[in-house]
């Protein structure tokens, strides 16, 4: 549990209103859930203000007053080396980087130049759902490795991802894990690598919540690993969820190998997709300059949110298990033992709590009696969600 909230420089217990503003988590609940009476904890962006300092540079952007065509100057591309070097220990190159209007948009571009229509990609489900959508779309051969629990962990079934890979073009890896909240060891990672080595398959690593990591737990990009690695993988990463700032639509690429780079960066520009946003362009900068107080203290808040959450299911509704988690604002929680059909325990969270969590089943097959659950937000609305759990769950 955080108890240094009063020594922060930033106030995370005051959210604002965020309806009316057009932001799918609170204005499309009602077609998403059928009614808009709940507390919105599904899609992933947090509820917390941005950092003063990104909005300030979003305004001193907007009072020039003439936004057209924008590049991204030698500074962005600094921020982003210097970043990475802080707070992940890798040395990455300038000229390794690129842009993506999103990670999503990065999975189909990446997906294209390195495949061919009916190659196999390997996902690793429960998985973020357009993993699958972006394999499928682009007409590509889905293969399920499904992740398994392991003394009350999720953890990669390496040998079934053995026999998986030797189908397969590419490897589409979620690292840190979503939304099992994994933070794959150094040790972890290098099996993945060897097997992707020994079968010949690249990886696309998605590595959006990579700044998100609950202490002690540390974050390793597996491209930073080795040559091999580094030669092999395309890295998809944002401030976005680390930042708030989903909105500002601007991801990175990090790309070491020349080939790769090349082949990713032709099915961007078939596209047009590499314009980018000023605003962007902007926010980005001062959240790799500036940002790292901000993000210590808002995981420092995070991490309270989920020792509050941890405690009261074990507390007041048991039969709702929650694993360890090691990064991420979003906890997955195991249904289960509820003894409700998958349909049921989604109409229980939505018409019997009143609150708006992620269906499980969107991640996977193996994600049906799960759901997912933001908790990026103020200590007293998950202090109400809860409230309103036990609630219902005492009429069960």
């Amino acid at each position: 549990m955080c108890n240094n909230l009063s020594n922060m420089k930033y106030n995370f217990d005051s959210v604002p209103c965020r309806k009316g503003t057009a932001c799918i988590k609170f204005d499309e609940n009602l077609n998403v859930f059928g009614r808009d009476d709940i507390i919105s904890m599904w899609i992933a962006d947090m509820d917390f203000e941005v950092m003063p300092e990104i909005t300030e540079a979003v305004i001193r952007r907007a009072n020039h007053k003439v936004y057209g065509y924008g590049i991204r100057p030698a500074s962005y591309f600094d921020a982003i080396v210097s970043w990475q070097q802080r707070r992940h220990n890798w040395a990455v190159k300038s000229e390794w980087l690129g842009f993506s209007p999103g990670v999503v948009a990065g999975f189909a571009f990446a997906i294209r130049a390195l495949t061919n229509e009916g190659d196999g990609v390997v996902i690793q489900p429960p998985v973020y759902p357009p993993f699958a959508d972006m394999i499928n779309q682009n007409n590509r051969r889905l293969i399920n490795n499904p992740m398994k629990i392991v003394n009350g962990r999720f953890e990669i079934d390496f040998e079934d991802l053995d026999r998986k890979l030797e189908g397969a073009k590419a490897l589409l890896f979620c690292s840190p894990h979503n939304p099992t909240g994994r933070v794959f060891s150094e040790e972890e990672l290098l099996r993945v690598g060897e097997l992707c080595r020994k079968h010949n398959v690249k990886i696309i690593s998605d590595e959006i919540h990579a700044d998100l990591i609950i202490k002690p737990n540390e974050f390793r990009s597996i491209a930073s690993l080795n040559d091999d690695l580094a030669h092999r993988t395309i890295t998809l990463t944002a401030p976005s969820k680390t930042f708030n700032i989903a909105g500002l639509a601007t991801s990175v690429t990090i790309i070491p190998d020349e080939k790769l780079r090349t082949a990713f960066n032709a099915e961007c520009d078939r596209t047009h997709a590499g314009g980018g946003n000023i605003f962007g362009t902007a926010a980005l900068e001062v959240a790799y300059n500036e940002g790292e107080q901000w993000l210590d203290e808002v995981m420092e808040y995070i991490a309270g949110n989920i020792d509050y959450v941890g405690k009261f299911l074990e507390e007041n509704c048991p039969k709702i298990r929650h694993y360890k988690q090691q990064g991420t604002f979003l906890m997955w929680l195991d249904c289960r033992e509820m003894g409700l059909e998958h349909k049921a325990m989604l109409d229980f969270w939505t018409n019997e709590a009143r609150i708006g969590a992620n269906d499980g089943a969107t991640f996977g097959e193996e994600g049906r009696g799960f759901v997912r659950l933001n908790i990026g937000t103020s200590r007293a609305v998950i202090e109400q969600a809860m409230a309103q759990l036990k609630e219902a769950y005492d009429k069960l």
